[in-house]
C-alpha cells in the first residue's frame, strides 16, 4: 500500500512560473493507473509520491491532467543536466534512426570515446581503466570482487575483510547489501557476513565523534587487523544525510588505506557527475581512491554504471571472464557523452556552487523557524537533507518527515519519499541545470508546507 493518502482531495490551487495545480490530488483520473500498479507489482515498488509522470523537461514533471511539478528529486539524483535535455535526446535519437541499439561487448565508437572520458576524469588518467555496467549495485559487486581478488591474489586469503559504515547504502543486491550498513535491509541476510563490518560514519549529527581515532577505535572493538582489511568502501556522502566526511577524517582514511595497502573505494553513484559542486564528490577531499564507483548522474537519463579504477586492480580477469550483458550499451553510452559535454558546456559545476548557498542559506532559515523538530542541515552543491526529529531530541520522526513531503506534493513540489533509518530526512536534489529563481519557489513552498504541518499538529 502507497504511503500516501490515495483519496483524492481538493487543494488549493497553485499558479507560479514553475508550479501549476489545477485538479484534486491525486488526480481522479490517474486512479486506475496506481491501482493497476498496484495489482501487478510487489508492494516495495509502492511508496513515491502519488503523481504520474508523463513530461519531463528540465526542471519540470508534468501529468496528463495539466498539473506541473517542480522537481527536488531529478528522479533519483539521475537527470544531473535536466529531465529531457535536447542533446541528450538528439544523441539517443542519432542512434535508434542508424539504427544500433546493443552490441553485448563486442566493439563500438561510442563505448570507447566514453572510457576515455571517464580516464580522463581519474585521478592519473594514464593509469586508471573504467568499465561500463548497467546499475549502481553491479557497480559496487564489480568493485568489491575486484578489491577482494586484488588483497587475495597479493596477500592471501586471510586479507579479505570489507569495511564500510554504519548507515551506508551501497545497493540491494546481496554484496551491495553486506557492505550496506542498515541492519533493517539486512534481515534477509543469514550468515553471509562474516568478512564484512561496519564503522560510525562522522557525521556530526547522528554520530559527533568525527575522529578517525574512532575509526581506528571500532576496528579494534570488531577485532578487525588492518592487515586484514581488503578494501574499505564508503559513500563519498551518505545518501540519509546527505553526510560528508570532514576532509581531514577522508585523508587520512586514504593515508590508512595506502599505508596498509587497503583498496579505498569511493561510491560516487549520487554524488558524481556535478551534484557537488565537482566532477566527482572525492575531489573536494583531496584525495586519491583507488576505485570509483559510478552511476545515476552519469545519463541523466538510461541505465549506465561504471567502476573506474587503478589498472594494477582493474586487469586482474583475462578476457572475457568479467563483462555484462548491457556493459556499454549504445544507447546509455551516448546519453552519457551527451550529458557529460552539457555538464562542460553549460558550465554546470561552477553554476552548481553559485546555487549552493541559495539553497542552503534557504533551507537553514527554515531550519532556524522549527528547530525542535528540523534536526539539522546538511548538504553541498544541489544535494541537501533535513533531518525531521520527535522534539527536543535526535530521535527520527518519519511520519511528520512524510507529512511535510506529501504537503509539498500538494503544492507543486516534487522530492522522492523520505529516507534515512527512520524515514526522517527530507531529501532535495534539483537537476543541476535549476535557476536561482526555481530554488527560491521551492524553498517557498517548502517553508509553507512546513508551517502549516506544524500548525495542524
Amino acid at each position: 500500500m502507497s504511503k500516501y493518502n490515495l483519496v483524492p482531495k481538493s487543494v488549493p490551487r497553485v499558479n507560479t512560473p514553475h508550479r501549476k495545480i489545477n485538479t484534486k490530488l491525486p488526480v481522479p483520473e490517474s486512479l486506475e493507473i496506481l491501482e493497476l500498479l498496484q495489482r501487478t507489482e510487489p508492494r516495495s515498488m509502492q511508496g513515491q509520491p502519488p503523481l504520474i509522470w508523463h513530461t519531463g523537461e528540465g526542471c519540470t514533471i508534468r501529468d496528463p491532467w495539466g498539473n506541473a511539478w517542480l522537481d527536488w528529486s531529478s528522479g533519483v539524483l539521475i537527470t544531473n543536466v535536466g529531465h529531457g535535455h535536447p542533446k541528450v535526446r538528439e544523441a539517443l535519437r542519432e542512434l535508434v534512426d542508424r539504427p544500433l541499439l546493443t552490441t553485448y561487448v563486442f566493439p563500438h565508437e561510442g563505448r570507447a570515446r566514453l572510457d576515455r572520458e571517464l580516464q580522463k576524469m581519474s585521478p592519473d588518467p594514464e593509469n586508471y581503466r573504467a568499465f561500463l555496467l548497467t546499475t549502481g549495485s553491479e557497480a559496487v559487486e564489480n568493485a568489491l570482487k575486484l578489491a577482494r581478488t586484488y588483497a587475495a591474489r597479493k596477500h592471501g586469503p586471510n586479507k579479505c575483510m570489507v569495511v564500510s559504515f554504519k548507515n551506508g547504502f551501497h545497493g540491494r543486491t546481496l554484496g551491495s547489501q553486506l557492505a550496506g550498513g542498515m541492519d533493517k535491509q539486512k534481515e534477509w541476510i543469514h550468515g553471509e557476513g562474516a568478512t564484512f563490518v561496519q564503522v560510525p560514519f562522522p557525521d556530526g549529527y547522528k554520530n559527533e565523534d568525527v575522529s578517525f581515532d574512532r575509526f581506528l577505535s571500532s576496528l579494534a572493538q570488531l577485532g578487525v587487523e588492518p592487515a586484514d582489511v581488503a578494501v574499505v568502501i564508503a559513500e563519498t556522502y551518505q545518501g540519509v544525510g546527505p553526510d560528508f566526511m570532514p576532509n581531514e577524517y577522508a585523508q587520512q582514511l586514504a593515508s590508512f588505506c595506502a599505508e596498509h595497502d587497503i583498496v579505498l573505494a569511493m561510491d560516487e553513484v549520487q554524488a558524481g557527475f556535478g551534484r557537488t559542486g565537482t566532477m566527482f564528490g572525492y575531489e573536494q577531499y583531496g584525495i586519491k581512491p583507488d576505485l570509483i564507483i559510478c552511476g545515476k548522474g552519469i545519463s541523466s537519463s538510461l541505465p549506465l554504471s561504471a567502476v573506474i579504477g587503478r589498472s594494477d586492480i582493474m586487469d586482474l580477469y583475462p578476457a572475457g571472464s568479467m563483462t555484462s550483458t548491457h556493459s556499454g550499451s549504445p544507447l546509455p553510452v551516448a546519453a552519457a557523452l551527451a550529458s557529460i559535454e552539457v555538464i562542460r558546456e553549460e558550465n554546470l559545476l561552477d553554476h552548481v556552487k553559485k546555487m549552493e548557498p541559495v539553497l542552503l542559506n534557504g533551507l537553514k532559515k527554515i531550519q532556524a523557524k522549527h528547530p525542535e523538530v528540523l534536526g539539522c542541515v546538511h548538504g553541498r552543491g544541489l544535494v541537501a537533507g533535513i533531518q525531521v526529529v520527535k522534539a527536543g531530541t535526535k530521535e527520527p520522526d518519519g511520519p511528520l518527515a512524510l507529512a511535510i513531503n506529501e504537503r509539498c506534493f500538494q503544492k507543486g513540489l516534487i522530492m522522492f519519499a523520505p529516507v534515512g533509518i527512520g524515514g526522517e530526512c527530507i531529501k532535495i536534489s534539483p537537476p543541476l541545470v535549476i535557476t536561482e529563481d526555481a530554488i527560491l519557489d521551492g524553498l517557498q513552498a517548502l517553508e509553507e508546507a512546513v508551517d502549516e504541518v506544524m500548525a495542524e499538529r
